[in-house]
């Protein structure tokens, strides 16, 4: 059977970092690395949960909002992916700084946080998204970016 995409990748030399997993057509699938594989610090479920409410909904809403496809975490939790149709690698980036830093300014409600709008409402954690938003920015602004997979 042939192996999906991201399992050809060495796990070994991933960072936190932003990279390109994939290419299809014109839909980019971007690895959001908020934390290093197999190092033994994963995000906890109300951390991921509250991110992905958090990111999605200012994603969406941003410049680039009509060529999100699809923004959620990885089964490993170690980050998050983000598929975007048509968009240069570059603004992509600029959003997602910019979405990071909307969710640490937030003031307000947890987006989508009621019984009506979530199958798990309860597992959310406004300050969760914050810090997590916080660290990986600062990731993010600690270095330029080439947006591929370290190979050592």
């Amino acid at each position: 059977m042939k192996r999906i995409a991201s399992f050809t990748v060495d796990h070994d030399y991933i960072k936190k970092d932003i990279y390109i997993s994939r290419i299809d057509g014109d839909i980019t699938t971007y690895d959001l690395r908020t934390r290093i594989p197999n190092a033994g610090d994963y995000m906890d479920s109300i951390t991921m949960h509250s991110l992905e409410h958090m990111f999605a909904t200012y994603i969406r809403n941003s410049s680039i909002g009509h060529n999100v496809i699809y923004f959620g975490p990885m089964g490993c939790r170690t980050g998050f992916y983000l598929l975007v149709r048509d968009e240069n690698p570059e603004v992509v980036l600029s959003v997602v700084r910019s979405t990071l830093a909307n969710i640490v300014e937030h003031s307000g409600e947890m987006f989508g946080a009621s019984r009506k709008e979530c199958g798990n409402y309860k597992e959310l954690s406004l300050e969760s998204a914050k810090n997590e938003a916080r660290a990986y920015l600062a990731e993010l602004e600690s270095r330029e970016h080439d947006f591929k997979y370290p190979t050592e």
